[in-house]
């Protein structure tokens, strides 16, 4: 059935509903727009558009393995209190194993998955609406590995951070150490000879700087190339110490145990997003005078 465009302008401008969601709710009452929006209300949709200005930045990460299929997911929340709630943890790693089966390329694209009879967006729509805050999938990603390829996963202080990498090889303790390491140290490379020489560039100018700020100017050329040597060692993965052995750098330790990283991602639940500053006794005080 045609949908009246002027009918979805009204209905979003009246609920503050999506315009996909002001569509679908047209097309399940005929056009009706009082009824759309009793659709709206009931499929929780109103409630949830009414939060989407908030911003979410608590929540988890988790995730998923699936044969040689893996998918690291994280999803936001306003307040880390829900972040705790064993409902949505569930809708996580709800979402997670549903990515890892489908391997979807976009956002959008796991965000229309069916998700044991709904899609991942109506999921998390209706969580939002019965939990009471903006809930969102911010981001994912699908990583493959080969029969002779293992992963590795972490996932620390309950999905605050995590981590999952590829390795060449067969053992699965050195997989988790090289997770917990990653998860640890953060690295942005695997190894030194990926970090880009323009990134190296710049740091070297912020370091030759802050030296020369400080009465100590380099200027020897061979102290100067040392430096952007370290700079590359500082981000990449195989050059840091591991962390559960001193003195031993991590490639020594894949070496020892006939491992290659092939691939990694981590996730930090929230980093780069702002966070709300809240006052609780603000908060109560405003309740209260309404």
């Amino acid at each position: 059935m045609a949908v009246n465009a002027s009918l979805i302008k009204e209905l979003r401008e009246r609920t503050s509903a999506g315009m996909l969601d002001c569509k679908k709710a047209l097309e399940q009452t005929n056009n009706d727009l009082e009824k759309a929006i009793d659709w709206l209300r009931e499929n929780g949709i109103v409630k949830a558009a009414k939060k989407s200005g908030r911003i979410a930045a608590e929540g988890m990460a988790d995730i998923a393995v699936l044969g040689n299929v893996a998918a690291i997911v994280e999803v936001n929340s306003e307040t880390d209190f829900v972040a705790r709630n064993s409902t949505f943890q569930a809708l996580v790693k709800e979402i997670a194993k549903t990515i890892a089966k489908n391997a979807p390329k976009t956002l959008d694209d796991a965000l229309a998955l069916d998700c044991n009879g709904e899609t991942i967006n109506d999921k998390i729509v209706n969580a939002t609406a019965t939990i009471g805050e903006k809930i969102s999938l911010r981001r994912f990603e699908v990583l493959t590995k080969n029969e002779n390829e293992i992963f590795g996963t972490y996932l620390h202080m309950g999905g605050k951070k995590a981590s999952v990498v590829v390795l060449e090889g067969n053992n699965p303790d050195v997989a988790f150490d090289i997770a917990m390491q990653v998860v640890a140290t953060l690295p942005s490379y695997i190894n030194k000879e990926d970090v880009p020489a323009e990134y190296i560039e710049k740091e070297l100018k912020v370091r030759l700087d802050a030296s020369k700020a400080n009465g100590r100017e380099l200027t020897n050329p061979k102290a100067i190339e040392g430096l952007k040597l370290k700079i590359a060692d500082e981000v990449a993965l195989v050059q840091q110490e591991y962390i559960k052995e001193e003195k031993l750098k991590v490639g020594q330790f894949l070496k020892q145990n006939n491992s290659t990283v092939k691939q990694m991602v981590y996730y930090i639940v929230g980093e780069g997003l702002e966070k709300k500053e809240e006052n609780f006794v603000e908060e109560v005080m405003s309740q209260l005078k309404k």
